[in-house]
């Protein structure tokens, strides 16, 4: 966990990482046919691949024999299925991650290839966008616990991602992320809330959604100038958040929708990837401000990049946060979300959401 302790449950890693859980992988187009290349996710690595084909997998990126990472070696086709073969001894790999070939057996050999196996990892590719479920067990075959990501995109594809790695556990990136009152402080700028319009009392009703919670749609804040630079006068927004770490706004203008999706993949214990991916649609505008927003964008997460590793350098010395209601309550829900997660998971009962609607209040 964020606070230090290292204890494996069901349904969580011993770093406090939730397992039987989807997470964001890569961008579809980052991953061309043929290649393969390496993630750390949850602590363990893995290696993304895509056949010749156009079929994406995902398979534990250490090879059993001499534990090379089979990310390093290359695809070729054994009896007509694609395989990954490692660089070290030529053993090949099928997309399931059982074992095809040991080129160096002879014929006396007694050994069984097919006993040999590597973790598969179930893969989903939508809307532009590969995500990777990983199991509690590690040896185990069952269908995923919680259904593959879906946000109702139709065949929208993203307009542009950007990525950045935080210095910090992916409970406190979470955190950060959720939290409403920093922006007027971390984000203030001219075009986005700037100081002059100053703070605005908040009243927002929350309710609970699959997994986790939503403030429900309403019109943006009078001080996002933004919001009606490019959207118009009519305009609302959502914003949705899901365990393990999806954060996705949804702002809506007559026929146009803007749809940003954040996702939080855990590294190492203290490294997290966040990943902003970016959609719309019918909001001709946008195209052209493109070369804005995409450095715009970056901006932003550096500016929460920033904010952690300052938090961090206070964590060197105390790791217990004074929370307060209400601009903390989503931090809390959180935490009760992922104990609530662990604890159907270890009884093997579904998932039932803790979280009941409430108005929340604070000024930002």
């Amino acid at each position: 966990m964020a606070d230090g302790t290292l204890t494996k449950s069901a349904g969580t890693t011993a770093e406090g990482w939730l397992t039987d859980s989807w997470y964001f992988a890569c961008a579809s187009n980052s991953l061309r046919p043929g290649q393969q290349f390496r993630r750390v996710i949850l602590g363990q690595p893995v290696m993304l691949a895509r056949t010749e084909k156009g079929e994406a997998f995902a398979l534990r990126d250490v090879c059993p024999h001499r534990l090379v990472p089979l990310s390093a070696g290359k695809q070729v086709d054994t009896d007509g299925q694609p395989t990954i073969q490692c660089p070290y001894h030529g053993w090949r790999f099928g997309t399931d991650g059982g074992c095809r070939h040991m080129p160096s057996l002879v014929k006396r050999d007694d050994f069984a290839t097919d006993k040999v196996r590597v973790r598969r990892y179930p893969l989903h590719e939508i809307n532009g966008m590969i995500f990777v479920y990983v199991a509690d067990n590690p040896r185990g075959d069952d269908s995923p616990a919680a259904p593959a990501p879906d946000f109702k995109l139709g065949k929208l594809k993203p307009k542009f991602i950007v990525a950045q790695i935080f210095n910090a556990h992916m409970d406190d990136a979470v955190v950060g992320l959720m939290d409403p009152a920093h922006v007027p402080f971390v984000h203030n700028q001219w075009w986005w809330r700037p100081p002059s319009t100053g703070l605005r009392l908040k009243e927002k009703p929350f309710e609970p959604t699959e997994r986790g919670w939503s403030l429900a749609r309403h019109k943006p804040s009078g001080n996002s100038l933004a919001y009606k630079a490019l959207m118009g006068s009519e305009v609302t927004t959502e914003i949705v958040f899901q365990i393990p770490g999806f954060r996705w706004e949804i702002i809506e203008a007559k026929k146009a929708r803007i749809f940003t999706l954040t996702c939080l993949t855990p590294i190492t214990l203290k490294k997290t990837r966040i990943t902003q991916i970016t959609f719309w649609e019918n909001a001709a505008l946008l195209d052209f401000a493109l070369p804005i927003l995409i450095p715009a964008a970056q901006k932003f997460l550096g500016q929460d990049g920033h904010m952690v590793n300052l938090q961090n350098q206070g964590m060197a010395y105390q790791q217990n946060m004074l929370w307060i209601d209400d601009i903390d309550v989503q931090a809390k829900w959180y935490r009760i979300l992922k104990k609530e997660w662990a604890a159907a998971r270890s009884e093997g009962r579904p998932f039932v959401n803790p979280i009941e609607p409430r108005v929340l209040r604070w000024r930002s």
